[in-house]
């Protein structure tokens, strides 16, 4: 199968650059049914929380697996990091889909298709300092009952998706937010409580970053942590108030077309 182009359109203008998967993400809505489904306001359902539940009626999986994997929704995520959670989420069953896991990823379409000129807008005016927020769900699987964790990393208002050091750039002392007081104090002890066993190797990466002086632990709360997008479903308000905050806009092809001229004058 020959890998599709990604659509993905970058426009500079002198405020700076916006990135969306417009044409892309249109062309795998007409591909799969989808363009005359009524549009919805978030990509999942408030506390909604997949799980395998063998007991619903299964679906084709190479169909689904077509609509979620890589050539398709996966691809999304590049532009669209409001997609990452649910999507991700939807992966994990693959193998077996069910009626429910469809209609999940049918929702994305919808919610896709409503906000289809969306993307992440680089503005030129921020400062170039390196701050991140962790967050967790706490036993959010419901099948493994596992936490699932989540992270932001911004260069300034930036979003980044990628590591820093890949360009030649190096920080230290770098703020990390968590809305969890107790996991802050555990990265402060000595002490390997046995209630703790369960952490995963991420939490002794992180405690030795923190001895190392490369990262500073701090507290936020819950309503500015930034990371909440990725390890949940939210209500419309806080999706949408995240969203913002993680740099995205909507930009229609005549606003682009508006910059373009900016720029040429």
């Amino acid at each position: 199968m020959a890998r599709p182009a990604l659509g993905v359109l970058s426009r500079s203008c002198p405020r700076g650059i916006f990135i969306n998967q417009s044409n892309y993400a249109l062309e795998i809505i007409k591909k799969y049914g989808m363009l005359f489904s009524d549009p919805v306001d978030t990509p999942l359902v408030d506390k909604s929380k997949l799980d395998e539940d063998l007991q619903e009626k299964p679906v084709d999986p190479t169909h689904y697996r077509g609509m979620i994997g890589s050539y398709t929704l996966m691809y999304l995520t590049s532009s669209r990091p409001n997609l990452v959670f649910v999507v991700c989420m939807c992966t994990w069953y693959q193998e077996k889909p069910t009626e429910k896991h469809l209609h999940a990823v049918k929702r994305i379409f919808r919610y896709l298709k409503g906000t289809i000129d969306m993307g992440l807008w680089y503005s030129k005016d921020s400062c170039i300092t390196l701050t991140a927020y962790a967050d967790a769900d706490h036993a959010g699987c419901q099948d493994t009952r596992r936490s699932t964790s989540g992270s932001a990393q911004f260069l300034g208002d930036k979003l980044m998706r990628s590591k820093l050091t890949d360009y030649g750039l190096k920080f230290n002392n770098i703020p990390l937010y968590c809305d969890n007081k107790s996991a802050i104090a555990l990265f402060f002890t000595n002490v390997q409580h046995s209630r703790s066993k369960h952490i995963d190797v991420r939490y002794h990466f992180i405690k030795e970053q923190v001895e190392n002086g490369v990262v500073e632990l701090y507290f936020v709360i819950t309503e500015y942590q930034l990371a909440d997008i990725f390890t949940k479903a939210l209500p419309r308000e806080r999706f949408n108030f995240l969203i913002e905050k993680l740099g995205m806009k909507s930009m229609s092809r005549e606003t682009l077309k508006i910059l373009a001229k900016e720029e040429e004058e």
